[in-house]
């Protein structure tokens, strides 16, 4: 059983500090399963490798440490001392143990400097399906490599290896790559070499903090780290919801909250010493114009299938469902709480059948690769860029414009330009507190026409609301077609 964890640049050989492993020595651990080995095959300026290497030993095995009941030779022959499982698992987190909980004693700050990273697993477990390592490593911004074989190529009818070598690569922190691994090792060969019980729960989630519950597949996850056991996967994916509910997650919820700072926005007259009246019209209908654009859009397109992505609480959702021509409607939050909100908003459990196949809705993340967003003519982001932090923009527009990449793209942001209209919001201050960024007419066009030409899309822009001669509208609209 073997794991090689390699980094490149001049930095490389900083690896045996985060590792907190001399490069010049072997070194061996006792488990209570074998032995786990860790050496250096490569230590130069620019390249180091190190490995992990498992030996189980099988009399102890044999003794009572694991036991396979598939088959009544299962705890004599079985594939425990080979494929990557919970043994690697544990090995990572007692031998690695500083390195997986983000310290570095000799060089603090190294532990949190971001890496190159490519990390192999000799065999890790797949049971035939090796799809289910980019469906699950992707979403985490890994690129996946795995080679298939014949189990024996001398017995082709004995079908696939269920068994891959796979590469992950990935810049990162270091710890984040090793707590990946520690839970998703097992997750894949479904199985543990110890009794799973309810302090696995509090295993899973403390190693799954800050990814597992925004990830596409966590129920999948949970369900085989846990083996399967339904009180205990039911429990822990409700324990994410409790924390997501309760919490404020890594990435800002893509709700549109920037309608609820309108409600205290006033015109400023710069023609007036007084300040100007409040204009008791515009949080609903601004919040109206907006939504109405977009179904417009969406309706003179074409569209037969749409994705509402960043829906929030579901108003946009809400008028989909009255129309008739969308025929599949999709939306996708990264927050819970926003999700059981449009939940009831669309009244979701009193649907039939037929409405529960037109309607749908997922948890997920727009910055994580998802093969649920593909197959849609048209995607709508309505007021969800600008509660992103910049920089992770590019990793948004790759995934709806190549992953999902529907036929449209109807997408608002507000307009920065306008914000001086409006006299309560100071000078240079966001609408909300949760916008990262807020663009001129300018920004927006040039991001878009960069995106667009990127992708191969086409794009126009137009504005939503009542017109400044000089500052434009409020909201700013994009709209792109791929030809």
């Amino acid at each position: 059983m073997l794991l090689t964890l390699e980094t490149t640049g001049p930095e490389a050989t900083k690896l045996s500090y985060l590792l907190h492993k001399h490069p010049d020595k072997v070194q061996s651990f006792s488990m209570s399963f074998g032995k786990v080995h860790v050496y250096y095959p490569k230590y130069e300026s620019d390249c180091a490798v190190a490995c992990m290497l498992l030996e189980v030993d099988p009399v102890g095995m044999l003794r009572g440490a694991y036991r396979d009941s598939d088959f009544m030779l299962g705890q004599y022959v079985n594939d425990r001392p080979f494929v990557a499982s919970s043994f690697m698992s544990v090995a990572i987190a007692q031998v690695y143990s500083s390195a997986i909980g983000g310290k570095c004693k000799d060089d603090p700050q190294l532990a949190s400097t971001p890496f190159p990273w490519t990390a192999r697993i000799d065999s890790l477990a797949t049971r035939g399906d090796s799809q289910w390592v980019e469906r699950v490593f992707e979403p985490l911004g890994y690129k996946v490599s795995t080679r298939c074989e014949l189990l024996d190529s001398q017995f082709p009818q004995w079908g696939v290896s269920p068994y891959v070598p796979t590469v992950l690569s990935k810049t990162c922190l270091l710890s984040e790559l090793l707590t990946h691994l520690y839970v998703l090792i097992p997750a894949f060969d479904n199985n543990k070499h110890y009794f799973v019980g309810e302090e696995e729960i509090d295993k899973l989630l403390e190693r799954g903090q800050g990814w597992l519950a925004s990830h596409p597949h966590k129920e999948w996850i949970a369900r085989r780290y846990l083996r399967g056991r339904a009180n205990l996967v039911r429990s822990a994916l409700e324990r994410l919801i409790e924390a997501d509910a309760s919490n404020e997650p890594d990435e800002p919820p893509l709700a549109d909250v920037a309608n609820s700072s309108a409600q205290d926005l006033t015109y400023r007259d710069d023609n007036k010493e007084t300040p100007g009246a409040p204009d008791p019209e515009l949080p609903a209908r601004l919040n109206t114009q907006r939504y109405a654009a977009v179904l417009e859009e969406l309706v003179a397109c074409g569209a037969k299938s749409v994705l509402d992505l960043g829906c929030g609480e579901g108003r946009l959702l809400r008028d989909l469902v009255k129309n008739s021509q969308f025929e599949r409607i999709v939306g996708m939050d990264v927050s819970y709480k926003s999700l059981e909100i449009a939940r009831k908003r669309l009244r979701f459990d009193a649907f039939d059948e037929r409405q529960r196949a037109r309607v749908d809705l997922l948890h997920g993340s727009l910055i994580y690769k998802d093969r649920r967003l593909q197959g849609f003519d048209a995607a709508a982001v309505v007021e969800v860029i600008e509660h992103l932090e910049p920089n992770r923009l590019e990793s948004l527009a790759k995934v709806l414009f190549t992953q999902a990449c529907p036929k449209h793209v109807v997408l608002t942001t507000p307009n920065k330009e306008y914000n001086s209209v409006w006299e309560s919001l100071p000078a240079g201050q966001f609408r909300h507190a949760d916008h990262r960024f807020e663009w001129t007419r300018a920004e927006f066009q040039a991001w878009g026409n960069r995106i667009a030409a990127l992708y191969g899309y086409r794009v126009e822009y137009k504005g939503i609301g009542s017109e400044d001669p000089d500052r434009g509208t409020p909201t700013q609209l994009g709209v792109f077609h791929r030809d």
